[in-house]
């Protein structure tokens, strides 16, 4: 094979690559916020005490958190388990990306300690919302926005 006609053929791959590579960057969609959505199941006889935190002291958390910019929104959905191992309550909480997750302890400690005390006292509450619900799990997901 000459030498002109492999310089041929390695342009003509290189572009075809390029070609390949910009089509995979045009994506049907931009990358939005992630979230990160806690799976709970109230204990018997325990969901409107367990509302009743979340519509104090966790509301004050987020709404501090999302002043502070730290956090996009927030939410609290219902759901109808369908066995006991299932959540009842999903809370989601949003962040504008993955690059939020860097150093968030150190953003959110002096907001948990003005609103709640010392980590001591936060722990102690925690474990007193064990009483009244369990979680079940933790799954980080991401929006993807149509274009």
């Amino acid at each position: 094979m000459g030498t002109n006609r492999r310089l041929w053929i390695v342009a003509s791959l290189a572009l075809a690559s390029f070609g390949f590579r910009a089509a995979a960057m045009d994506r049907p969609f931009t990358e939005g916020p992630v979230s990160v959505v806690t799976s709970v199941r109230t204990l018997d006889g325990m969901t409107d005490d367990y509302m009743a935190w979340l519509a104090g002291p966790w509301k004050q958390l987020m709404e501090a958190e999302k002043k502070a910019g730290v956090v996009v929104d927030y939410r609290v959905f219902s759901a109808t388990p369908r066995h006991p191992g299932e959540p009842d309550l999903y809370l989601v909480v949003a962040y504008k990306n993955f690059a939020a997750f860097d150093g968030l302890d150190a953003k959110l400690d002096p907001i948990m300690e003005k609103l709640v005390g010392p980590s001591q006292k936060a722990n102690a509450e925690f474990a007193a919302r064990g009483k009244m619900r369990t979680i079940l799990g933790e799954q980080v997901i991401r929006e993807l926005i149509l274009k």
